[in-house]
């Protein structure tokens, strides 16, 4: 529910047309007790995860703005996690340029 949130505030700022500095987005991974990383978890993933971390990630090189933990994980899993997260922007990034693209071709 969080990275819909920053997902869906960043694209109100796009549709409002405020100027932004950069972009951002959240991504959040679920661990799972055998150690597989999911991005994007279902309710129920979560439910059944060992951790579940959200990041907000940037646009300008992907850097971490916020971060959020639930549940515990190695330092090792956490930079898997983070790495996959910064990976997923690119495609979380792609989508609001598609977006606006179709919103704007409208015209």
């Amino acid at each position: 529910l969080l990275s819909c949130c920053l997902n869906a505030a960043c694209l109100a700022l796009l549709d409002a047309g405020l100027p932004l500095a950069s972009l951002f987005c959240g991504v959040t991974c679920a661990l799972g007790p055998d150690g597989r990383l999911r991005l994007d978890p279902t309710a129920r993933q979560e439910q059944e995860a060992r951790a579940v971390l959200t990041f907000a990630i940037g646009s300008a090189e992907r850097q971490v703005l916020a971060a959020t933990s639930k549940g515990s994980c190695s330092a090792e899993e956490l930079q898997r996690c983070l790495a996959a997260a910064q990976r997923a922007a690119g495609t979380v990034f792609g989508f609001y340029r598609d977006s606006l693209r179709r919103k704007y071709s409208k015209w």
